[in-house]
């Protein structure tokens, strides 16, 4: 696979996430209703449905960001130096992208927050 491939997929994946929320926010929409929105569980429900939006939003964040690194990344010559990579990755939004330290451990902090990678 082409890395421009690569980056048409990772777009395509955010995309589609995106197309995922209509009827999570409709259903948002039905749970606001004054007569049932007082109701705990019915705020609690409320509640989980905007962390797992938060959470979208933040993997399609994510994939726009892995396509830009890739679309850079395929403009580089074979004899790009590591550096040049680095670069890139540190030009990101997104601290768990662009923070080496952080890759791939989002998902182990507890800071009530959506995070999922």
């Amino acid at each position: 696979m082409s890395l421009q491939k690569l980056a048409r997929e990772l777009d395509e994946t955010a995309r589609q996430t995106a197309s995922m929320l209509e009827g999570i926010t409709e259903a948002l929409d039905i749970l606001a209703d004054r007569q049932i929105a007082a109701d705990p569980s019915v705020q609690h429900a409320m509640q989980l449905i905007v962390t797992a939006l938060q959470g979208q939003d933040r993997i399609e964040q994510r994939c726009h960001n892995m396509a830009l690194a890739v679309r850079q990344f395929a403009l580089l010559p074979p004899t790009a130096p590591d550096s040049v990579y680095d670069e890139i990755w540190a030009s990101l939004t997104l601290d768990e992208l662009r923070v080496p330290a952080l890759s791939g451990i989002a998902a182990h902090q507890v800071h009530g927050e959506a995070e999922l990678f």
